[in-house]
């Protein structure tokens, strides 16, 4: 019987993002793809090392132990790479040596992988790689650039604590639409009159939805073992604040969906507030508050919407 993906979430990850590949990146763009090869075949014992993307994975993978069939787990990462199957060899090495429960990959010899999406029921696709992210985005599958980060895991912490950034990446672009036209006036104005009435899902939409189901697992486990420590924490982060917050709630309510946490920070720097949420991977359209918060923690660029097409805006 074939193994069903659709109940349960499925990332898709490539291994510019779970794994630092900066030594083998020098090599390739150096020395050209047959000195690329000899390199990866020579260190083929030696794993690679954690990626920024990697303390996500790592836990996500962890919260599989509230399933009670080892067989059918919440989660499903699959490594998805634009390597061919014998280069990519290192990378599965390298996927055993650090104790991932990944089992499954796709090598597509300098193709990018971002079609399997569908098939395979992916709510994201992670890549350090901008041209796979953005044609990915561009056929509306969700995708992001997991960005260059300076941040350093505590591996005694077991949670994991995820945050979005709400226009462009949980909801759609038709409000920052109004901002980028009409200014933040205008915004809060159009916000004020449309609270009631959700937003669009924007593309990680599902991506949380399925966040929340695990949530929803560790809620049943608390209720049956009052000892058990909620790992999953999920916040919102954004530069929205009164009176258009009330928008954005309404809509989370509407979808169907919930967050722990919620950050209304008109303007103040999201780098500061991140840095003390220490999120394990945070989400966001706008390039330039990606800036400060990949000094703090792992970030990610969801190049979706008005704002990766014209002059950024700041409302996200």
């Amino acid at each position: 019987m074939p193994y069903n993906l659709e109940n349960r979430l499925v990332i898709g990850i490539a291994s510019s993002a779970l794994f630092d590949l900066a030594a083998s990146d020098e090599v390739f763009r150096t020395q050209g793809e047959e000195s690329y090869r000899r390199y990866q075949e020579e260190n083929i014992g030696s794993p690679l090392t954690p990626g920024v993307a990697f303390p996500f994975i790592k836990r996500l993978l962890s919260l599989n132990d509230l399933s009670s069939n080892e067989a059918d787990p919440l989660v499903e990462v699959i490594i998805l790479s634009r390597n061919d199957p014998d280069t990519g060899l290192r990378v599965m090495k390298s996927v055993a040596h650090h104790k991932l429960a990944i089992t499954r990959a796709i090598f597509t010899q300098g193709k990018s992988p971002y079609e399997f999406m569908p098939v395979l029921h992916m709510s994201l696709f992670l890549s350090a790689n901008p041209t796979d992210v953005k044609e990915a985005m561009s056929r509306n599958l969700p995708a992001g650039q997991v960005l260059p980060s300076e941040y350093t895991d505590d591996e005694d912490d077991p949670d994991l604590r995820i945050a979005f950034d709400f226009d462009g990446v949980l909801a759609d672009d038709a409000s920052e639409r109004v901002m980028q036209a009409e200014g933040l006036k205008r915004f809060h104005a159009h916000e004020t009159a449309n609270a009631v009435t959700p937003h669009s899902p924007g593309p990680l939409h599902d991506f949380l939805k399925q966040i929340n189901k695990i949530q929803q697992r560790e809620e049943a486990e608390r209720a049956s073992d009052p000892n058990y420590k909620v790992r999953l924490r999920v916040s919102i982060v954004t530069a929205r604040n009164a009176p258009s917050h009330e928008r954005a709630l309404a809509s989370l309510k509407a979808w169907g969906v919930t967050v722990n946490d919620a950050f209304f920070l008109g303007g103040i720097d999201k780098g500061a507030v991140i840095g003390v949420l220490k999120p394990h991977i945070f989400f966001d359209d706008q390039q330039t508050h990606l800036v400060s918060t990949s000094r703090v923690a792992p970030s990610v660029h969801v190049p979706f919407g008005v704002v990766n097409v014209s002059r950024p805006a700041d409302i996200g």
